[in-house]
């Protein structure tokens, strides 16, 4: 899987900026909203330090990461949701993704414009959110009149949709996202704004991010970064958060010819990692040979494993680990 994060925020808080440090390309940054309207899409390694040992432990010819696409959405303004500063346009691009990074501007500089007036980013914090929670509102207005229909005409899934978009859209309504039902079936065919995780990056310095804003941010069930994005840095510390919050590990193959890292949920079967590497192997899955990735190290190869007893043989019920380095087994 690719993991594929949508970067939203007002204008002027640091959004290209950051962009710029993700993908180490020239993107447009310029000192006023919507100088970027269309969607930049990067595609950015994730930092594994592990897979540079191992290519050096199998002479691999090549080493392969996981990744992640990140798009750079064109600033957010109060009424994006109803094509304010061209929102519905680019609140669209972010639909397909699996999570948001909001950036917020949490440092003082009046020679860059605040499209508000003034950085306050617990304020930011609200319009953005707001904006989600009225386009998911939009989407889910356009589909209860089916739905009711359907549920009317007896339609037991129906029945269960309409149950749980209701609930959504009061959660909504209150101020809420529609997080805690992320995993419904109807949530997930709506493809709802409010239901991606959230990663926040808070542009600036520790000593300039409120207590009032950390517990704000994890009162709504998502983390954040502090970087005030002067450093590449940063941008591993947000992949890895990123994948924190949307509980994914990954999982390595090692030879000759390649060391690769291959993006899971954490609780992945082996079949379901087979079925990363390619869907057939899921179905048509036998075994997996194990060892962590520090064992394999530290004996110095599969065969000093295998003596040691540090190499095991699992099935179908056996669930992958952050770091095994795997070899599948299939019909």
């Amino acid at each position: 899987m690719k993991l594929s994060i949508g970067i939203v925020g007002l204008p002027n808080v640091g959004k290209s900026t950051l962009f710029k440090i993700l993908t180490k390309s020239d993107v447009h940054i310029a000192n006023y909203p919507f100088a970027t309207i269309d969607p930049n899409v990067g595609v950015v390694a994730v930092p594994d330090e592990r897979l540079e040992k191992l290519a050096k432990l199998s002479n691999s010819k090549k080493i392969i990461p996981a990744v992640v696409e990140f798009y750079d959405i064109a600033g957010l303004v109060k009424g994006a949701s109803q094509g304010e500063g061209l929102g519905n346009q680019f609140l669209t691009h972010i639909r397909d993704t699996q999570a948001i990074t909001v950036v917020l501007r949490v440092f003082s500089n009046p020679e860059i414009i605040h499209v508000e007036g003034a950085p306050d980013p617990i304020r930011d914090m609200e319009i953005i959110n707001a904006e989600l929670q009225l386009k998911d509102l939009d989407t889910i207005e356009k589909r209860l009149k089916k739905l009711d229909g359907e549920a009317r005409a007896g339609d037991k899934k129906a029945i269960k949709n309409l149950e749980v978009i209701n609930l959504v859209k009061a959660q909504l309504e209150r101020g809420g996202l529609a997080l805690e039902y992320r995993d419904e079936d109807i949530v997930k065919e709506l493809t709802l704004l409010t239901a991606k995780r959230q990663v926040y990056l808070l542009n600036g310095t520790e000593a300039e991010v409120s207590e009032e804003l950390k517990k704000k941010i994890k009162d709504f069930g998502a983390d954040y970064v502090i970087s005030d994005l002067s450093v590449e840095q940063s941008v591993d510390s947000l992949i890895k958060k990123a994948y924190e919050v949307l509980d994914l590990i990954s999982f390595l193959t090692t030879g000759e010819d390649e060391t690769r890292a291959w993006t899971i949920y954490r609780g992945s079967k082996a079949p379901q990692a087979a079925g990363a590497i390619h869907t057939d192997f899921e179905e048509k899955f036998i075994r997996a040979e194990v060892v962590g990735t520090e064992d394999l190290l530290k004996c110095g190869g599969w065969v000093q494993a295998k003596q040691k007893g540090l190499f095991k043989v699992e099935g179908k019920d056996y669930v992958v680990k952050d770091g095994d380095v795997m070899e599948i087994r299939h019909g």
